[in-house]
C-alpha cells in the first residue's frame, strides 16, 4: 500500500510539474484546444432531392399482432436507409378500444415496444380514429406529456414546417369523429363526441386553410372521402365526405391522406382538386375492390406510405410488410 502510495505521489507530482511549464497564456487563448464535441449524425448523409419527408402507417395498435411488428420492422429499416423527418399516424392507434389512460399498459405493448429502431424515435405526429374514441381520446393527448416522441397536443391541430428558402409546408390534423351524426347515437363513440361542437373545428380549418401561405397545404383526418375498401358508400365516409369535400375544393388542397380502411390507397376523382391517399394497414388488412373509375392503386397488403417533398414535387411510396415499393407516384404542386 505504502509503495502504491508513492507512485501515485510521484506521479501527481509529475503531472503538476510538466503543467506548470507550460505558458498559461497558450491554454487561456484557446487558439489549439478547440474541439468539436457535437454528436455527428450520420442519418444527414441520407440526402437526396427532396427538402421534406415522413412516414405514414395508420390502424395499428395490437399489440405487436397481425404483421404490425413486421410493418415496423420494415418502417426502421426503410427509416435508417432513407432520410425522414417525422412519423404521421393516421388513426385507429389502439384496438380494440382505444387507452383508458396515459398509463395505460397498451401504450408499451402496442406502441413503445414496437416502434423500437432509432430511425423511429423521431417526432410522431397522430390523430384519432374511432376505435380510440371507445375509451378516453385524450388520453393519447395526455401522453405527448410523457413521451418525448409522441406529439398530439390536441384533439385537432395544425403544424408548418420550413423546407428550402423559407418555403413554407402546413398539414392540418382534424378529428373526423365528430363529424360523423350517427355516431352521437352510437353507445360507444357517442360519450366522447359529445359536446364537441363540430362546427368549431369546420371554422378552424376554414381559417387555417385560408390563412396559410404554405405551398404545401396537406389535411390529414381518419376517415376517408372516397374508397375502393369495403366503406364505399357508408355511412361514416358519406358524412365526412359530406362536409370535408367543400372545404378542399375551396382551398384547392392537393392532398388529403386518411386511414380507417386497412388497406393502401390512391384515389382521384375527376372534378376533384385533391388526391386521396389512404395508409391504414399497419397491421391487419382488409379486401380492396377493383376497377373503381375514382382508383389510381389499391392493395390489401400490410404496409406504410414514404412522403417526399421540396417546393415542385411531392413523391409518394407504398412500401409493404418485407420492404418492397410496391406503388410510386408524383404530384407536381398546383397541377392535378
Amino acid at each position: 500500500m505504502k509503495r502504491r502510495a508513492f507512485v501515485i505521489s510521484t506521479l501527481g507530482t509529475a503531472m503538476v510539474s510538466r503543467l506548470s511549464a507550460l505558458p498559461l497564456g497558450h491554454i487561456v487563448d484557446g487558439s489549439t484546444t478547440r474541439i468539436e464535441s457535437e454528436d455527428i449524425d450520420s442519418r444527414a448523409l441520407l440526402r437526396d432531392e427532396y427538402d421534406l419527408h415522413f412516414l405514414a402507417v395508420g390502424d395499428w395498435g395490437r399489440n405487436g399482432a397481425d404483421h404490425q411488428i413486421q410493418v415496423a420492422q420494415q418502417m426502421g429499416k426503410w427509416a435508417s436507409e432513407h432520410p425522414n423527418d417525422f412519423i404521421i399516424s393516421t388513426g385507429d392507434n389502439f384496438y380494440p378500444s382505444g387507452v383508458a389512460s396515459e398509463h395505460d399498459p397498451l401504450w408499451h405493448y402496442s406502441f413503445e415496444n414496437v416502434y423500437t429502431d432509432f430511425s423511429l424515435q423521431w417526432d410522431w405526429y397522430p390523430i384519432l380514429g374511432n376505435h380510440d374514441y371507445k375509451s378516453d381520446p385524450d388520453a393519447q393527448i395526455r401522453y405527448s406529456s410523457i413521451s418525448r416522441r409522441w406529439k398530439m397536443p390536441a384533439r385537432y391541430y395544425s403544424k408548418t414546417f420550413k423546407i428550402k428558402d423559407d418555403v413554407e409546408v402546413l398539414f392540418a390534423f382534424i378529428d373526423t369523429n365528430p363529424l360523423i351524426p350517427e355516431f352521437y347515437q352510437n353507445s360507444e363513440y357517442g360519450p366522447h363526441v359529445s359536446g364537441q361542437q363540430p362546427e368549431k373545428q369546420i371554422a378552424w380549418l376554414d381559417e387555417l386553410l385560408q390563412s396559410s401561405k404554405a405551398k404545401w397545404k396537406i389535411v390529414v383526418g381518419h376517415h376517408p372521402l372516397y374508397t375502393a375498401g369495403p366503406r364505399t358508400e357508408n355511412y361514416d365516409t358519406l358524412a365526412v365526405r359530406t362536409v370535408l369535400q367543400p372545404l378542399l375544393t375551396k382551398h384547392r388542397i392537393p392532398l388529403y391522406l386518411s386511414g380507417h380502411e386497412h388497406s393502401m390507397q390512391h384515389l382521384k376523382m375527376d372534378n376533384n382538386c385533391f388526391h386521396q391517399f389512404i395508409s391504414g394497414s399497419g397491421s391487419e388488412v382488409t379486401p380492396v375492390k377493383k376497377g373503381l373509375s375514382y382508383s389510381r392503386f389499391e392493395a390489401s397488403i400490410y404496409g406504410f406510405m414514404y412522403f417526399s417533398l421540396n417546393q415542385d414535387r411531392l413523391q409518394v411510396q407504398c412500401i409493404d410488410h418485407q420492404g418492397n415499393v410496391i406503388y410510386r407516384t408524383i404530384l407536381s404542386s398546383g397541377t392535378q
